[in-house]
């Protein structure tokens, strides 16, 4: 049981960080490797606020700006320096390893005893007797929600239109009098504010902020999102949004069952040959969509 608890509460945290993935890969049609740099940005600013006794509530909307704003910093390069997405997401991703370091202080920041979402007052007399092994879960849970909610929300606006705009068809903006560059500058601010606050969460659930924490993050989120739209491409009544934080939970799912079999160490090797499989999947789910129309 512990297992499948560990396993819903790794996959809605990450199924958050997907949550931005999916704004970037689906929507933009933007290749964005700033996600392996703004997760581990948001539990950095975690970490140092915590160690130093600001309210654990504080850390959520701190997080979710800081990674907001690497991702301008991300748009800003590609919109007004001309440097190509892949590229301006590289350059943003190293620079932040730097900027992460210099936040925490060191590459490794425990906060075992201190408070944090999970573990206060407040939730320790909510969360009492049998239903304490459930805490993490449901409060994950309500996060995950509540971003997947607000997401919908915003996605249904005029702005959200436009973002939507942007990634098929850019001349589409223009003939409406609005700048395309501002629009994918907001809509990577966006995407890497919700990575930072699955890193602001995981850190908090780890009780630790690690230097390498979003190393393969995105890996994580592509996948989660290609699972979650492939496998309920057909449900019509399911957002793509549910079904991505779906994907992520079923990712996880799958990691943990190949990692029963197979030694910790060979966890890159195993996430890597089920991102092929995965990727490989969804090529071949194309290819019989065109052949179809």
């Amino acid at each position: 049981m512990s297992i499948w608890i560990s396993i819903l509460e790794q996959g809605l945290i990450y199924g958050i960080l997907a949550l931005g993935v999916y704004i970037t890969y689906k929507i933009l049609d933007f290749p964005d490797l700033t996600v392996d740099g703004s997760f581990p940005l948001g539990a950095a600013v975690t970490a140092t606020m915590i160690v130093k006794g600001v309210n654990p509530y504080l850390t959520i909307p701190v997080s979710f700006l800081v990674g907001a704003l690497a991702g301008v910093c991300t748009g800003l390069i590609h919109v007004k320096c001309k440097v190509r997405d892949l590229l301006s997401g590289i350059i943003m991703m190293t620079a932040l390893w730097t900027i992460n370091l210099r936040l925490a202080g060191t590459a490794n920041v425990p906060i075992f005893g201190e408070k944090s979402i999970f573990d206060n007052e407040t939730m320790d007399g909510i969360f009492s007797g049998n239903f304490a092994q459930y805490k993490v879960l449901i409060i994950v849970f309500v996060i995950a929600v509540i971003s997947k909610i607000l997401l919908d929300l915003y996605m249904k606006t005029k702005s959200g239109f436009l973002l939507r705009a942007v990634g098929d068809n850019e001349n589409l903006v223009t003939s409406l009098a609005k700048d395309q560059g501002n629009v994918k500058i907001l809509g990577l601010a966006i995407a890497n504010g919700l990575v930072a606050l699955a890193g602001c969460i995981f850190c908090q659930e780890q009780r630790v902020f690690e230097i390498s924490s979003g190393t393969g993050a995105i890996v994580i989120g592509l996948a989660s999102v290609i699972i979650g739209t492939s496998l309920f491409r057909n449900l019509t009544f399911l957002k793509a949004t549910t079904a991505v934080l779906i994907g992520s939970v079923i990712y996880k799912a799958c990691v943990a069952a190949a990692l029963k079999f197979c030694e910790p160490q060979d966890m890159k090797l195993i996430t890597a040959v089920l991102f092929l499989i995965i990727l490989i999947i969804g090529m071949e789910r194309k290819k019989k969509v065109k052949k179809n129309a």
